[in-house]
């Protein structure tokens, strides 16, 4: 007779292997039920990816919301066009920025969104939405873009009126418009007759807008606050006056550093146009101050004679970019500002500014440029006055404007050089009686220096010092 042990080792280990199958089987359907349950809200949006052959055979309108916040920094939130607070990372106490980009003729999203909508975040607590109009942007057709750029702004009022309705004040949005989002931003706010907070236009696009009235582009009632970057005018972007404050960082046409023939390939196109993109994200990160000055030209801000801010009643210069919102009220007042600036090849683009006040006592009349280094310690910097001869005659003082790369501090020495820039001409000499380098970004005490001797194309070192009164 066979007896069955109750405790059969063998029987212990099946059941044990049992038990942890169940076990195992139990935790996968949790996994999966909650996968089910929140696959949705923890998927991230992503902005529509196109290529050429889409761009080829065009495409129709269709638009997507990116929501960007500090809770979902890096993981975007589709936004639903009928019930945007469906996503609860939308919050209506915080002040809400949209990013509202161009023409896309080969359909790729834009290199720089991302990186715009995190800097944003970084600075202030925002909602952050992209408005992804690529369908529609997308396309070889310029025109069939710019006659899209109204039905974008219409959806985007409709978006802002339903967050309005949720207790969003209009007066807390900032659209920021790259090229021909630059005019959505304009119709928007057309739309809600002005009483968006503020619109800044990243090098707004010129083809199919210059000429056109103020009801068929950006202008300066389109909001309470509407500042204007310009970086390709010449070929691009629009030329004219378009908000409060306009700038002009290096006239508003060829940027620094961007190719001037079209060998260099699509850059040649778009290097000097998505300049105002990183211009405006280096205001963001405040690395440095990129000072505009108010001026009527480039050529006379060149010239030394747009180094005063006098009608913003001790303000100071306002600054290109993001921070340009602290001097609103004057600007508003204003009506229209158009400002100039100088800026380098590379990030973070700002250039330390000295006024040159250089009296000289040849008998007769000189011609010519100035070079200066600034150096301190092992560093140095360099200004080149050469972008037209500079006129210095018997004891009249000469005023001019020397940019420099960086700010080196503090200033130990200083090299100056004198060219007529003409080598088939007998070599001159420019005997300086006095000069007076005074930093225009900064409250350091001006260098001056006496009695120099500047033989042409022979560069001569000195040490400055600090100037006795500011009657030097």
């Amino acid at each position: 007779m066979i007896v069955n042990k109750p405790n059969s080792p063998h029987k212990l280990i099946k059941v044990e292997k049992v038990y942890r199958m169940f076990h195992c089987c139990l935790l996968a359907l949790l996994w999966i039920s909650c996968t089910i349950d929140t696959g949705v809200a923890e998927e991230c949006g992503e902005f529509t990816d196109l290529g050429l052959h889409h761009s080829i055979v065009g495409t129709s309108l269709d638009i997507q919301l990116l929501l960007y916040t500090r809770a979902n920094f890096t993981c975007a939130r589709v936004l639903s066009h009928l019930s945007p607070f469906s996503q609860p990372e939308l919050n209506a106490s915080r002040p809400t920025a949209f990013i509202i980009h161009g023409y896309r003729p080969t359909g790729s999203p834009p290199g720089w969104y991302e990186q715009l909508a995190h800097l944003l975040l970084e600075r202030d607590d925002l909602n952050v939405i992209v408005v992804d109009w690529n369908r529609g942007a997308a396309t070889l057709n310029y025109f069939a873009a710019v006659k899209n750029t109204q039905k974008v702004a219409d959806n985007m009022t409709a978006f802002i009126l339903k967050m309005q309705e949720h207790g969003s004040p209009l007066s807390a949005f900032h659209l920021i418009g790259v090229s021909l989002g630059a005019h959505v931003s304009g119709f928007v706010g057309a739309n809600l007759n002005g009483s968006i907070g503020r619109i800044t236009a990243l090098d707004p696009a010129g083809p199919e807008f210059t000429g056109k009235p103020a009801d068929k582009r950006l202008d300066p009632t389109d909001a309470q606050f509407v500042d204007a970057l310009h970086t390709d005018m010449d070929a691009l972007g629009f030329r004219k006056q378009l908000g409060h404050i306009d700038f002009y960082p290096n006239g508003g046409g060829d940027q620094p550093g961007c190719p001037r023939h079209i060998f260099a390939g699509s850059a040649y196109f778009k290097c000097d146009h998505q300049r105002s993109v990183y211009l405006f994200m280096n205001s963001i990160n405040r690395t440095c101050d990129m000072i505009a000055y108010p001026c009527e030209s480039y050529t006379d801000f060149l010239d030394g004679k747009c180094m005063g801010c006098d009608k913003f009643q001790g303000e100071g210069c306002p600054v290109l970019g993001y921070d340009v919102i602290k001097w609103k009220d004057t600007l508003v007042k204003l009506r229209q500002t158009k400002t100039f600036s100088s800026t380098n090849n590379w990030s973070p683009f700002c250039k330390t500014s000295y006024k040159v006040d250089i009296v000289t006592w040849n008998h007769e009349t000189r011609w010519g440029f100035l070079t200066l280094k600034l150096h301190s310690k092992d560093q140095e910097t360099v200004a080149k006055i050469d972008h037209k001869a500079a006129e210095f005659i018997f004891y009249t003082e000469k005023t001019l404007l020397a940019q420099f790369d960086r700010d080196l501090q503090p200033v130990e020495r200083v090299t100056l050089s004198f060219s007529t820039g003409n080598a088939l001409k007998p070599r001159y000499k420019l005997r300086v009686l006095r000069i007076r380098l005074t930093p225009l970004h900064s409250s350091n005490r001006p260098l001056c220096r006496h009695d120099l001797l500047l033989e042409e194309n022979k560069e001569v070192t000195f040490r400055p010092i600090p100037c006795e009164d500011s009657n030097f």
